[in-house]
């Protein structure tokens, strides 16, 4: 058995051969991958993406990545497709075909079937001089120099090629798209990510209680108010507007500075300026005001007008954090 020292240098050289391997696609972003971007954007159809073997794992998580990111796309199992599933492929869609040799039998098949269609075929292989790179419009050059097996067989840097020339034309579509935070929402809205992209504000501070004091409300009251309503804090209303917060903090600095509470009122030791957030906004920027202000809570407001609490512990429930 390896050592634990062994295996660790294992792990090193393979990441340092795939990391050489995606440093070496730099000069694979051609003409041809510009156009590509570019025959993509204008398509009125569908990306196919089609391979066989592993490259059939890579083309489902680029068919994946696109669909997140605003371009529609399917995958298309090179095998299947000579067996019916060809029919899969529209008039507008544009097919590319991934493979690392790009002679592989099945391809082969393939690519003369797509081209009678009239379908346009961009290449990702890492041969490009192969029956896949010439026959098709474009190509785009994954070549890498070895394997990360040590018996420079089982797919690895080629794999890892052929997933970062796919992110590379994700990102470039998405950018040309100007898609934005707002879209990326639209097609992921369940789970943590959902929420943070989509959750508002609005959707969350209903469900508590609303504390509210008037400025001249007596330190008893503001008490009581805090803890009945749970929140660690209360808002100082006057005339139906935010004048102010008092929170447990506030509490806690008068009772270091008098134990003779009774003439003071709220107004005496709220912040007359608390930091506020709309319920418009997202949940996220929420998260992200209490942390910039080592808060745990802020007042939810509309135009100095009250609306209610939202605390951290909410956003903690909600899997914001």
């Amino acid at each position: 058995m390896n050592s634990a020292e062994e295996i660790k240098q294992i792990a090193r050289q393979t990441i340092s051969i795939e990391a050489t391997s995606i440093s070496g696609l730099l000069k694979s972003i051609n003409d041809d991958f510009v156009k590509t971007v570019q025959l993509i954007l204008n398509s009125k159809g569908r990306v196919v993406i089609s391979g066989i073997g592993k490259s059939a794992n890579i083309c489902q998580k680029i068919v994946a990545t696109l669909n997140s990111t605003g371009t529609p796309s399917i995958f298309m199992h090179a095998a299947d497709a000579i067996h019916g599933d060809l029919g899969n492929v529209l008039k507008d869609d544009v097919v590319i075909c991934i493979s690392k040799s790009g002679d592989t039998p099945e391809i082969k098949s393939l690519i003369p079937l797509i081209k009678n269609f009239g379908n346009p075929i961009i290449a990702i292989t890492g041969n490009v001089d192969s029956y896949l790179g010439k026959q098709a419009n474009y190509s785009l050059n994954t070549f890498v120099e070895k394997e990360a097996c040590p018996n420079n067989l089982a797919p690895t840097s080629s794999t890892t090629a052929q997933l970062a020339m796919g992110d590379a034309l994700a990102v470039c579509l998405l950018k040309c798209r100007g898609f934005n935070s707002t879209d990326f929402a639209k097609f992921h809205p369940g789970g943590a990510l959902g929420k943070k992209l989509f959750l508002k504000v609005s959707d969350i501070y209903p469900n508590n209680e609303k504390p509210e004091v008037q400025p001249e409300s007596s330190i008893k009251e503001v008490i009581v108010e805090i803890s009945s309503k749970r929140l660690g804090v209360t808002a100082v209303i006057k005339n139906n507007k935010l004048v102010g917060i008092v929170t447990d903090g506030d509490l806690r600095r008068m009772l270091e500075k008098t134990t003779n509470f009774d003439s003071l009122s709220a107004a005496a030791i709220m912040t007359a300026t608390p930091k506020t957030i709309s319920g418009d906004e997202l949940a996220a920027s929420a998260l992200e005001l209490m942390q910039n202000n080592n808060i745990t809570q802020l007042i939810v407001a509309d135009n100095d007008i009250y609306l209610g609490v939202i605390h951290l512990h909410d956003l903690l429930k909600e899997g914001i954090i």
